[in-house]
C-alpha cells in the first residue's frame, strides 16, 4: 500500500511509491498530460483527473476497460473500480488501485499517529467472535485491560446501549461490529464488556485519542530469544509507514549484532506495508556484506522506462549478514514487508522460509496523484519491484515463490515473540533444523485444522481509512 517516495508540488503533484512507499529513486518528470486546469471538484471533473492518471501512467495499460461510462457511477472509486476490472480478474490489483484523501495521508506520514483505541482486531469466521491480536501500548485501549488475546463481548455507545458482538455478527457480519466502533475522531467514545483469557470479564468505557504509532513494541518488539543455546533475533515490525521506524531498526539491528545473531525471525503478519525507504533500510540492516548488490529494481510500463530504478545495498553500522532467515506472514502481510522478504531471496536462498500462512501478493506499488483542490490523492498501481534475480512475480502471495513455507496458527493465546507462540515456535523449529519440519502452505493459504485460530481473519472495513490501509484492522 503506501506513501511515497517523493512528493512534488505543481498544478498536479505526486509521490513515488514502491510497495508501499519510499523517498530514494528519481520521481516521474512529468504528470497526466495536459493536467487539469477546471479547479472545480465536480464528480465528472474528478473521474475525468482518475482516468487521465490511468490512461498515463496504469502499470497494465491493456488492462484498463476504456468502455466504462463514468456516468454510471456515483463515485470516484466506483469508477475506478470499473476501469482496471481486467486488472484485478487477472489478479494484478486486488484494490491497489484507490483515492484516497491528500490531507490524511500527508499527516500520517508527518506525524506518525493516529486517532482511535489504539487495537488491531480479528474475527473468528464461523463463531462470531472478536478479538484483540495486538494493543498500542501509548494509545487509550491498553491501560483499560486491551491486550492481545481479549475478546470483545459487547460494545455500545453507553453501558445502557450495550450489544451483543455475537449477535451483531450473526445479524450484520463483520461490517455491522465495525459500524458499532464509530469513526476515527478524537473524543468518540464506547463501553465495552471484555473477557480476558483467564475468563474474567469487566465493563469498561474508552475514548479515543490521538497517539504515536509506535512500529516496534517496547514490550516484545525486538529481542534476542536463547534457542538452546542459540541466539536468534526476533523482530516484529508493526509498520513500515512511520519515519520513527528507523531508528527503532537500527536499535534493534544493533542489538543483534552486539550478540552475535545470524539467525532471524522477521515478523511481518500483520504489516500491510509503508514507505519503501524504510523497507530499503531493512534490506541494508541485513546487507553487511552486499553493499553494492542489487536490493531490488523498480520497473513501471514500457512508455515510462525512462523512469526505471535500481536500488542497491548500502553501508549500515549496525548492519549484519544473516545465514537463516523465517519470515512470519500472513494475508494481511503485504508490499513494503513482501518486498523485504523477495530481496533477501537471492542471498539467503533455501536458508529462507516462510512461517504461517500465505501473504497477500503485492509485487506492485502506486505512485500518488494529486488533484489538490479536491483533496484528491489516486493511488494508482505505476510500476512493479523485483528482486537482484529479477523475480517479482508473486501475485499469489509469497508461498509461490518462497523455497520452504511453513504452516502456523496465530496464536493469540500469547504474546507476539514468545517462543511458545505457534508461528514463532514453528519458526524457530526451521531455523533449528530446516523445511524437512514445515507441512508446506499452499497459495490457497493455511490448511490446517480449523481451531479458532485458524479461522481468524483481521477485522477490516469495508472502506478502510488511510491508517488502515496501512496497518490493517486498527481501530
Amino acid at each position: 500500500m503506501g506513501i511515497g517516495r517523493n512528493i512534488l508540488s505543481a498544478t498536479l503533484a505526486f509521490s513515488l511509491v514502491a510497495c508501499g512507499g519510499g523517498d530514494s529513486s528519481p520521481p516521474p518528470t512529468n504528470g497526466p498530460n495536459p493536467p487539469p486546469t477546471n479547479s472545480t471538484c465536480s464528480l465528472s471533473n474528478r473521474q475525468d483527473f482518475a482516468l487521465a492518471v490511468l490512461d498515463e501512467w496504469y502499470l497494465f495499460p491493456d488492462l484498463i476497460d476504456r468502455t466504462v461510462n463514468k456516468a454510471s457511477h456515483s463515485t470516484v472509486q466506483s469508477y475506478l473500480d470499473a476501469l482496471v476490472a481486467p486488472a484485478r480478474a487477472q489478479n494484478k490489483d486486488k484494490g491497489f488501485t484507490f483515492i484516497t484523501s491528500i490531507q490524511e495521508e500527508n499527516e500520517l506520514i508527518n506525524s506518525g499517529s493516529s486517532a482511535g483505541f489504539g487495537i488491531r482486531l480479528a474475527y473468528d469466521t464461523a463463531a462470531n467472535r472478536v478479538f484483540v491480536i495486538e494493543a498500542f501500548e501509548n494509545a487509550p485501549a491498553f491501560p483499560q485491560g486491551f491486550d492481545r488475546g481479549t475478546e470483545l463481548i459487547s460494545v455500545g455507545t453507553s453501558p445502557s446501549t450495550l450489544e451483543s458482538i455475537a449477535t451483531i455478527m450473526a445479524s450484520e457480519g463483520p461490517q455491522g461490529v465495525v459500524n458499532r466502533l464509530g469513526s476515527s475522531d478524537p473524543g468518540v467514545q464506547r463501553t465495552f464488556v471484555i473477557r480476558q483469557q483467564n475468563s474474567t470479564e469487566s465493563q469498561v468505557t474508552v475514548t479515543k485519542a490521538d497517539y504515536s504509532l509506535d512500529a516496534v513494541s517496547d514490550r516484545y518488539g525486538a529481542q534476542v530469544i536463547d534457542d538452546g543455546g542459540k541466539k536468534v533475533g526476533y523482530l516484529n515490525l508493526r509498520t513500515f509507514i512511520v519515519s520513527s521506524a528507523e531508528t527503532d531498526l537500527r536499535n534493534a539491528f544493533q542489538e543483534f549484532r552486539n550478540e552475535g545473531v545470524t539467525e532471524i525471525i522477521l515478523d511481518f503478519r500483520y504489516n500491510g506495508g509503508g514507505l519503501v525507504r524504510i523497507a530499503e533500510l531493512m534490506g541494508d540492516l541485513m546487507g553487511q556484506n552486499n553493499v553494492g548488490n542489487v536490493f531490488s529494481r523498480t520497473v513501471l510500463r514500457p512508455s515510462k522506462a525512462s523512469e526505471n530504478s535500481t536500488r542497491l545495498f548500502r553501508s549500515e553500522g549496525a548492519a549484519i549478514e544473516p545465514t537463516k532467515i523465517a519470515i512470519i506472514g500472513r494475508g494481511g502481510t503485504a508490499s513494503a514487508s513482501e518486498l523485504v522478504a523477495n530481496a533477501m531471496l537471492p542471498f539467503v536462498g533455501n536458508n529462507m522460509a516462510l512461517v504461517g500462512a500465505n501473504t497477500s501478493g503485492k509485487p506492485v506499488g502506486q505512485f500518488g496523484f494529486d488533484l489538490a483542490a479536491c483533496d484528491d490523492r489516486i493511488r494508482a498501481v505505476t510500476f512493479k519491484t523485483e528482486n537482484a534475480d529479477g523475480n517479482g512475480e508473486y501475485f499469489d502471495g509469497l508461498a509461490s515463490v518462497f523455497p520452504n513455507t511453513c504452516q502456523a496458527a496465530d496464536d493469540f493465546t500469547r504474546q507476539l515473540g514468545d517462543p511458545a507462540e505457534a508461528s514463532t515456535a514453528q519458526a524457530l523449529s526451521f531455523l533449528r533444523s530446516g523445511g524437512a519440519v514445515c507441512t508446506p502452505i499452499t497459495t490457497g493459504g493455511f490448511q490446517g485444522t480449523q481451531s479458532l485460530r485458524a479461522r481468524q481473519e483481521i477485522l477490516q472495513p469495508e472502506s478502510p481509512s488511510v491508517v488502515q490501509r496501512e496497518i490493517p484492522g486498527l481501530y
